[in-house]
């Protein structure tokens, strides 16, 4: 992100991103550790620490909106919080679901400890299976994927969902939120929360705030009406 992008980004604020709630300041995003990550590039990268912890507050938050259960909910924020942790590079890289699976399924206990989650070994392979297709299309998943999918459906839509909504950080607005392509009937209200957690966490990263701090921003800036 640089700030040129940021700007035009904030100048071409979709309609549909109107804000209309405040969001609680309880959602606590799960921010995945650097050493997590390929290379150290990969961490500051678009699809880095601040992309990861991101969509882990909006997965949380379309989680409490359809009433998961404790174990799911949590599940659903470890797949959110490590899903893109092991790209190789910002490009479309299709095989980094099933090698962040992959890398998950040999560090949960570190990865869980760390976050201070407790999740039954059922939990952390459902978030396995979810992370192994999320950056997969429902309309090209293959016969292998289509069984991976059957095994978790509901976070996989879910983090689908959460992953599609901070898309509002790339540099055009045809790659912005389709919702068209989700199987989720996500919250109007979540589009605008979305939006401004982004720019508020980029903006304070850009302002020299570390990735904690620059999505502590992010909180803040939704935790009040604009």
């Amino acid at each position: 992100m640089d700030q040129s992008t940021l700007s035009w980004i904030g100048a071409n604020r979709p309609t549909e991103t109107a804000r209309t709630v405040a969001v609680p300041d309880h959602p606590v995003p799960l921010l995945p550790d650097v050493a997590w990550f390929t290379r150290e590039q990969a961490a500051e990268g678009i699809h880095g620490v601040r992309h990861n912890a991101r969509v882990s507050l909006l997965a949380d938050l379309l989680a409490q909106h359809l009433g998961l259960d404790d174990d799911h909910r949590a599940a659903l924020r470890l797949a959110a919080a490590v899903h893109d942790c092991r790209r190789h590079d910002d490009q479309t890289d299709p095989e980094h679901g099933q090698r962040a699976a992959h890398w998950l399924a040999r560090h949960h206990q570190v990865v869980t400890a760390s976050f201070g989650l407790h999740l039954p070994a059922e939990a952390v392979t459902a978030a396995r299976f979810a992370i192994s297709v999320h950056n997969v299309d429902y309309t090209t998943f293959s016969p292998a994927q289509r069984e991976v999918y059957a095994r978790a459906p509901q976070l996989t839509d879910l983090l689908k969902a959460a992953d599609c909504l901070d898309r509002y950080r790339l540099p055009l607005d045809r790659w912005w939120p389709d919702r068209t392509r989700l199987r989720v009937d996500v919250p109007a209200w979540m589009y605008g929360v979305a939006f401004d957690l982004m720019l508020a966490s980029e903006q304070a990263r850009l302002d020299g705030a570390t990735h904690h701090e620059a999505i502590a921003a992010g909180r803040h800036t939704i935790s009040h009406l604009p």
